[in-house]
């Protein structure tokens, strides 16, 4: 399995690797890892803790001194990835002399490079592992269509959303980022990695039928003109989430542990999302406005990015805390814990404590939030998080979607509202109730006879007859 930068790929694919190796004892897999100069503390930890029958290898670290400083992210990704090629090349080869290759997985941006190297090798094709959502599957296989269709320099510029089979309307404006402008820098090398899928030998989703089952029955019926699906999700972490960070882990869970069952509201925006001085500043107000019990992961405040911190998941701020209004802590002393940089979302969001989530989401922590039956105010930051709240609120419904306002911000009466109706109010309950049987269809999915399991024993059934 060849991995892509950024701790939100790393968990599924990691997640993927055990729960393979776990109900298909025969294989055995090795996870490859390129280095993009990002701390690798947490990463570390992560795979020290996989079973013995998954091992890493990690690629030398490569270079983007040539790079302009402000270039995209999902640029950074791909070409950690392409950079790695010549060491990635001699450690497959090296593995085949003495292993027998089943399959090679690659995560959702390396199936261009990845496929050169099958090519040159003369190896199988690989496959992917999308660690995101059907829907954006398929505007994958969609986009080169859409990229020939509409002449605008911007899909927040079309009036009419679009129709992906399957799916509820999706607005231009919620398409991802790389995407959604055709004058970023991304966009071209985006649009041809979505070219690029068709050269796959199949695609496992970490999703469930249950949870999209307009997106997936469409993938389905296309079969022959795009490769296999398998919905193998929700694969998220289980256990401790500690991350080595003990301090914050106890901190959280004990003062969790005083509060009344489903009276908090976990305020986190992932690994990497920030806001604005503004935005921050806002949303400690609108907290404190709601009378509500918060727990609030902060980051320090950054003006020019909302993922300001993808490539730094484990360093930790100075204190983050000095940025919050003057005297907010003091004010909401006993209502509400403020936590520097990390928390144990997993814990967090499995505490009976817990009734509430305002989360960026990013793919994992919806489906983090979806396993444990907690209900969502959706707050999209960048990559495919508007799809992803287009899904919870609109198709789903178990989330309230924030607006921002004229001056781009959303409002401390806005998050004041969301938090005390997400918690006390009436207009809660629809979520509540729907998040609750989404809960028990995940766990479903997952069970002996469940959609997912069946689902990833076809693909090892394919694996172990290539492997023989």
């Amino acid at each position: 399995m060849v991995l892509s930068p950024g701790i939100g790929h790393l968990i599924p694919l990691t997640e993927f690797a055990k729960r393979l190796v776990i109900n298909h004892p025969k294989f055995e897999v090795t996870i490859f890892i390129p280095n993009d100069g990002s701390p690798m503390k947490y990463p570390k930890q992560l795979l020290q803790a996989l079973p013995k029958s998954i091992s890493t290898i990690f690629l030398p670290p490569v270079s983007f001194n040539d790079l302009p400083h402000d270039v995209d992210i999902e640029t950074k990704i791909v070409l950690s990835v392409v950079r790695s090629l010549p060491a990635l090349k001699h450690s497959i080869k090296v593995l085949l002399e003495s292993t027998r290759l089943a399959a090679l997985v690659v995560d959702l941006f390396g199936i261009e490079p990845v496929s050169d190297i099958c090519k040159e090798l003369g190896i199988i094709k690989p496959y992917i592992f999308f660690p995101t959502n059907a829907m954006m599957l398929q505007l994958v296989f969609h986009m080169p269509k859409f990229d020939q269709t509409f002449s605008c320099e911007s899909f927040s510029d079309l009036v009419e959303p679009l129709k992906l089979p399957g799916c509820v309307p999706l607005h231009g404006r919620d398409v991802p980022d790389p995407l959604r402008d055709k004058k970023s820098m991304a966009y071209e090398g985006t649009v041809q990695l979505c070219r690029c899928y068709s050269m796959a030998a199949g695609i496992m989703v970490n999703s469930f039928v249950e949870l999209q089952q307009g997106a997936f029955k469409a993938l389905m019926m296309n079969q022959g003109q795009i490769p296999a699906v398998y919905p193998v999700g929700p694969l998220v972490q289980t256990g401790s989430s500690d991350g080595g960070v003990n301090e914050s882990n106890n901190c959280c869970l004990k003062w969790l542990n005083e509060q009344p069952d489903g009276s908090v509201v976990y305020v986190s925006f992932g690994s990497g999302g920030t806001l604005s001085s503004q935005q921050m500043n806002e949303l400690a107000m609108g907290l404190e406005m709601s009378g509500q019990r918060f727990l609030w992961v902060v980051k320090s405040p950054n003006d020019k990015a909302k993922n300001a911190t993808f490539f730094s998941v484990d360093s930790v701020d100075d204190d983050p805390v000095h940025f919050l209004p003057n005297g907010f802590l003091e004010r909401t002393k006993g209502v509400g814990l403020v936590v520097p940089s990390w928390a144990p979302q997993v814990e967090v969001l499995s505490h009976g404590s817990t009734g509430g989530f305002i989360t960026h989401c990013g793919w994992n922590s919806t489906l983090e939030a979806i396993v444990h039956g907690v209900p969502l105010v959706a707050w999209p930051l960048y990559a495919e998080q508007r799809m992803n709240a287009v899904i919870l609120s609109d198709d789903l419904k178990v989330a309230w979607r924030v607006k921002e306002n004229e001056n781009g911000l959303v409002g401390r009466d806005e998050i004041a509202k969301f938090v005390k109706g997400l918690i006390q109010g009436e207009e809660g309950k629809p979520l509540r109730d729907k998040m609750r049987k989404l809960k028990e269809a995940a766990k479903m999915a997952l069970s002996p006879d469940g959609s997912s399991t069946k689902s990833l024993a076809k693909v090892a059934e394919i694996w172990n007859n290539q492997g023989k």
